[in-house]
Formats: C-alpha cells, sequence, structure tokens
C-alpha cells in the first residue's frame, strides 16, 4: 500500500528507523534511571519509558532487570578494558610509561563519567545483591586485574619493576582509581573544597611507576 502524502510527513517511530541500535539505546536509558534511582528501586517501566519503547519491548533484548544492568556494565565498562588491553598488546619498549599512560587515561574516564556513579552503585547495593558484586568482580575489577598484572610481569621480567606480589601491586594500581571514582560523586558535591580528580589520579600514576622503578633499582645487585 502507497504512502500518503500525510504519511511521508510523519516520521516513522525511532524504535523502527535504528532497529539495529535498540538495545544499546535501551542500555543507555537503564544507565540513567540506575544512577537516578538505584538497582532496587529502578522498573523496567521505568526503563521503558525513559527509552521511549514499550516493557514487552526491553523483554525481548534482556529477560531480567538484573540482566539489563549486567548489559549495561558491559557496554559502559568492559569496552574500555579491552581498549586499553588492545593497547598493551600493541606496545613495544619499556612498560612504565605504557602503565602510567593507561591509569592517566582510563582512570579519568572512571572517576569524571557515569562510570564512576556505577562503581558507587555496585558498592550501595552489594549486601542485598551478592550476585551484582560478584558480576562486578569478575567482568570488571579481574578483567583490570588481569590486564595490569600482564603489564607487571613485563615490567618484572624486563628490570623496570621489583618483584613484588602481582596480585598486591594490581589492588596498588585499581584502588586509588575507585576511591577517586567514590569520592568525587558521594564526598565532592558537599565539600568546600574544590576537587580535581584527574589532578589526583595523575599524581598517582606518576608515584606508583617512579616508586616501582626506583624498588626496581634498589634491588639490582
Amino acid at each position: 500500500m502507497s504512502r500518503t502524502k500525510e504519511d511521508e510527513a510523519t516520521p516513522a517511530p525511532r524504535w523502527r528507523r535504528r532497529k539495529a541500535e535498540r538495545p544499546s539505546e535501551m542500555l543507555e536509558a537503564a544507565l540513567a534511571v540506575f544512577i537516578e534511582k538505584g538497582f532496587t528501586a529502578a522498573r523496567i517501566e521505568d526503563i521503558a519509558r525513559a527509552a521511549g519503547v514499550t516493557k514487552g519491548t526491553i523483554y525481548l533484548y534482556f529477560p531480567s532487570k538484573q540482566a539489563m544492568f549486567e548489559a549495561v556494565i558491559r557496554q559502559a565498562m568492559v569496552s574500555r578494558l579491552d581498549e586499553a588491553r588492545a593497547l598493551f598488546e600493541r606496545h613495544e619498549g619499556p612498560v612504565a610509561p605504557l602503565l602510567r599512560r593507561i591509569i592517566e587515561d582510563f582512570g579519568p574516564r572512571l572517576a569524571m563519567t557515569n562510570l564512576a556513579a556505577i562503581a558507587r552503585l555496585v558498592i550501595a547495593e552489594a549486601g542485598n545483591f551478592p550476585e551484582i558484586a560478584r558480576f562486578y568482580r569478575h567482568e570488571v575489577i579481574a578483567r583490570g586485574e588481569d590486564l595490569f598484572g600482564r603489564i607487571y610481569a613485563q615490567g618484572v621480567a624486563g628490570g623496570e619493576f621489583p618483584d613484588l606480589p602481582v596480585d598486591v601491586v594490581t589492588k596498588l594500581v585499581i584502588g586509588p582509581v575507585l576511591i577517586t571514582a567514590i569520592w568525587r560523586t558521594t564526598f565532592a558535591p558537599v565539600d568546600e573544597r574544590p576537587f580535581d580528580p584527574v589532578a589526583v589520579i595523575s599524581t598517582h600514576a606518576r608515584v606508583l611507576t617512579a616508586g616501582l622503578r626506583a624498588l626496581a633499582e634498589e634491588e639490582k645487585p
């Protein structure tokens, strides 16, 4: 059946025009709702309304609210860790500058965007929903530990870093970045003094890499 002039003047529904983009756009809407309401209070109806779709459409792609939250984490955070991993795999030469670069690049993304709200949300909901914390630990933190562990092991082999327990060093890398993200979203809004997360993370990267290199020099015969 041919379209009338009135039909042609009316744009097709957003979801019909961009069917391939539905999951990504629904996850963006879900992220906003989770940040606003928290995991417990957020409803699929709220997410559907924010995304401009029906509740049934949500369930075509995501079987539950938890599955949607996990997909939000994957889309928002895992892809960025994969970028850092690809950077490491292409890298040649000393790894201390690479470690500093990745901290300085990825850290502010976590601390200054909605990624910080995700980390805070996981911590807040961990008591009632340990499976969420377990998922975040496995999909995000474990991936980060694996990446930084590989970088550190290569630095030890090359004499750039001291031979310290890798699981300890990876937590020294990740911990201050997470604390900076939580500080920005929790304490900075009520603090009378300005908070500069980029400066904190940059200083952390400098002190950590310089300290590790200094220790490696001390241990050389």
